[in-house]
């Protein structure tokens, strides 16, 4: 009788002698499906503890700059797309710094946040909204949110800002909080 191991071993042997696209087509029908998204954690270069968030319709609860990418964007270029459309903030792509950690797998699955963080000084970065997607565009002190939205509330706590702050295992908070302070 052949054991479970043995089994998987040979499911592998049978897989990897399948011609290339046929593999393909059988890990894309099998996989699970994601919508990858991007966001910027934006901070105040000149106050210290102050980040942008963002006040969207319907309206109950903040959140921070955010969109999915587009087909074949990487990232960081979606981060800055997203920045500038949902705030006015012109920022270049090379200039975000890759959050730690970078993907942030959402709760509920299907959606997987690329992080990233930016600092611009807020005295001088007009802010401009287009009051259909965002209604109004705020800079906060990370000491005195505001009613923040669920998922804009967990991000941040990855990263031990907000409310649920040092909720996280130290394997995930640790690096993650240096690279917020």
């Amino acid at each position: 009788m052949k054991t479970s191991r043995q089994l998987r071993g040979f499911a592998y042997q049978v897989f990897y002698g399948l011609p290339l696209p046929v593999r393909r087509h059988l890990a894309r029908a099998l996989s699970p499906k994601y919508l990858v998204g991007a966001v910027v954690i934006l901070r105040d270069a000149e106050t210290p503890g102050r980040i942008l968030l963002l006040r969207q319709p319907p309206g109950r609860g903040w959140g921070l700059p955010a969109g999915l990418l587009k087909r074949r964007e990487l990232p960081a270029v979606g981060a800055a797309r997203e920045l500038f459309e949902e705030s006015g903030v012109r920022m270049e792509p090379g200039d975000l710094i890759p959050g730690i950690p970078n993907a942030i797998v959402h709760p509920n699955g299907g959606v997987v946040d690329t992080v990233f963080f930016g600092s611009v000084p807020a005295s001088t970065t007009p802010l401009a909204v287009d009051g259909g997607e965002v209604l109004e565009a705020r800079w906060f002190p990370i000491d005195d949110l505001p009613k923040l939205t669920w998922p804009t509330e967990r991000l941040l706590g990855v990263y031990d800002i907000g409310p649920r702050a040092g909720e996280l295992p130290p394997s995930v908070s640790a690096p993650a909080r240096d690279q917020a302070q």
